[in-house]
C-alpha cells in the first residue's frame, strides 16, 4: 500500500454530491481513505471568465498498485460522473488530480508526480494543509489574495 494524496474539484451540477459519489467509487476500486479535508470554495480560473466558483477538497489514503493504475481509475471515475473534456479551464462536474503517490517522481505523457502545479494552487494546498500541516509552508508562499479567496464551506 502506498500513501496517496488526491485533489477533488468541480463547479457544475452538485459538486458536493459528486465528490461523495467519486470517493465511494474510489474506495470500491481499492483506495483506503485515511483523511479528507473539508470543502473549500475558490474562484474559477482564469479570473473574469464568468464561470461558477469551484468546490475543492483533498483526500489522503492508501492504494495497492501502481500510480498509473490509480490515475486510470481517477479518469474513469471522472467520466462516469459526467466529466466532459472540451477546452482547457472549462467548467466541469469533476476533476480528480493525483497529487502525490508515496515518494514516486515521474514524468510521462499521462502522469507527472508529484503534480507539477500543486504548490502554486491555494485551492489544493489549503485543503491539503487540513490533512497534513507540512503543506502550510507552501500556503504561506501563496499570494495573500489567493489565500483569502479560498473559503471554507463545510464538511462533506
Amino acid at each position: 500500500m502506498t500513501a496517496t494524496l488526491i485533489a477533488f474539484g468541480g463547479n457544475l451540477s452538485s459538486p458536493k454530491i459528486t465528490f461523495q459519489l467519486a470517493l465511494a467509487m474510489l474506495i470500491e476500486r481499492g483506495f483506503t481513505l485515511t483523511a479528507r479535508s473539508g470543502l473549500w470554495k475558490s474562484p474559477a480560473w482564469p479570473a473574469g471568465a464568468g464561470h461558477p466558483d469551484y468546490l475543492n477538497a483533498v483526500v489522503s489514503g492508501q492504494f495497492d498498485g501502481e500510480p498509473e493504475h490509480l490515475m486510470t481509475e481517477l479518469l474513469e471515475i471522472e467520466t462516469a460522473l459526467g466529466r466532459e473534456r472540451s477546452t482547457p479551464n472549462a467548467p466541469r462536474t469533476l476533476d480528480l488530480d493525483l497529487l502525490t503517490f508515496g515518494n514516486v517522481k515521474c514524468a510521462t505523457d499521462h502522469l507527472t508526480l508529484p503534480h507539477p502545479r500543486m504548490l502554486e494552487r491555494g485551492f489544493v494546498l489549503i485543503p491539503a494543509s487540513e490533512i497534513d500541516q507540512k503543506w502550510l509552508r507552501y500556503v504561506r508562499a501563496l499570494p495573500e489574495a489567493e489565500v483569502r479567496a479560498t473559503r471554507y464551506i463545510s464538511q462533506w
